[in-house]
């Protein structure tokens, strides 16, 4: 007599669970590898540094518009860039250097859109919970007359700021 031979069809569950186990490391070897968390913070900061851009060559182009008159709030004391359309209320913040920025402290810079901007740029990880027209950008004119615009919420350590 002879004996069939066994046919196996299909996985065993030990089998089955080595694989899964094997592909979730594998999986999470990636995940850390990638840093989801990283990367977006990144992004956002190179949203911010264009923004910065924006602003700042918004501004210059309207100085040169205008006989090299800036926009009437940008002076000595550094203020937060209010949205387009706003009429700056609601702002009462922090700056990165812990000084609190009150409404007196807001620059509406309507002036600059239409001609020189679309809309003034938003932060890219949105307004603080506190204020419904901060753009998330501070602005400030030195003594030298140079301009400098900061993006104080920027993430990971980073400091974003462009003067000219």
């Amino acid at each position: 007599m002879k004996t069939p031979l066994l046919s196996r069809h299909g996985f065993t569950l030990i089998e089955l669970l080595l694989v899964i186990g094997i592909i979730a490391i594998l999986a999470s070897i990636v995940i850390v590898a990638i840093n989801p968390t990283k990367q977006l913070g990144d992004a956002r900061n190179a949203q911010r540094r264009s923004d910065v851009n924006t602003i700042l060559n918004a501004v210059y182009q309207y100085a040169i518009d205008h006989n090299g008159s800036l926009p009437t709030c940008i002076d000595t004391t550094r203020r937060g860039v209010c949205s387009s359309g706003s009429d700056c209320a609601g702002f009462d913040s922090g700056d990165e250097t812990g000084v609190v920025v009150t409404d007196a402290d807001d620059c509406n810079l309507d002036v600059l859109t239409g001609s020189y901007l679309v809309s003034i740029p938003m932060d890219a990880g949105g307004a603080p919970a506190n204020s419904t027209s901060y753009a998330g950008y501070d602005i400030v004119r030195d003594a030298n007359g140079r301009v400098t615009v900061y993006a104080p919420f920027a993430e990971q350590g980073a400091t974003i700021t462009v003067t000219r």
